[in-house]
């Protein structure tokens, strides 16, 4: 068996914690503003599209809102990438802006923070699932409305027959 490299001790810092849930306290916040800019967005463009009602300008305001989301993430990701830059954990823009994308992402990357601030690299992943999941449930609601309302546009052009309507089918009283 290989001797596995010894890691220098590491001890979780209060510096430390303190800075993660500040950094993940920012993300939500910026995510939260963003979710209600994409769901008002999203409400103005549904009513200036309701008077056509063809399938694109239903999908329009849901890829939209779908481009939206991801420059919030993606602005989520450059304030852990500041922060980075800030502590002096990279001193390149483009390492940490990268870095925290693959972090963000649960991807990971071959690089790592400096040991003083390794927590981090489990707390972004974390903000990242919670904003990822909130994400989801609002394209979900979103993708939701689009398909109520082209099934309700689909059952006003298609109605169903009633039993009466239908030639070939025997009245209840000679059913049995």
């Amino acid at each position: 068996m290989k001797d596995l490299p010894i890691e220098p001790f590491y001890v979780i810092s209060l510096e430390e914690v303190f800075w993660g849930g500040m950094l993940i306290a920012i993300t939500m916040a910026i995510h939260g503003f963003g979710m209600l800019w994409v769901l008002r967005l999203n409400h103005s463009l549904k009513n200036r599209f309701s008077a056509k009602r063809d399938i694109l300008r239903g999908l329009l305001p849901i890829i939209l809102a779908s481009c939206l989301i991801m420059i919030v993430h993606l602005s989520e990701v450059l304030v852990w990438s500041l922060f980075f830059i800030w502590k002096g954990a990279f001193t390149n823009p483009s390492l940490a802006y990268y870095f925290s994308l693959n972090e963000y992402t649960t991807v990971g990357s071959k690089f790592s923070l400096p040991q003083n601030w390794r927590l981090l690299e489990g707390m972004i992943a974390t903000a990242g699932l919670l904003t990822f999941a909130w994400s989801t449930g609002l394209l979900i609601t979103l993708a939701r409305e689009f398909q109520d309302e082209r099934m309700d546009l689909y059952k006003k052009r298609h109605p169903v027959r009633s039993s009466k309507e239908n030639p070939g089918e025997k009245p209840e009283s000679q059913r049995l």
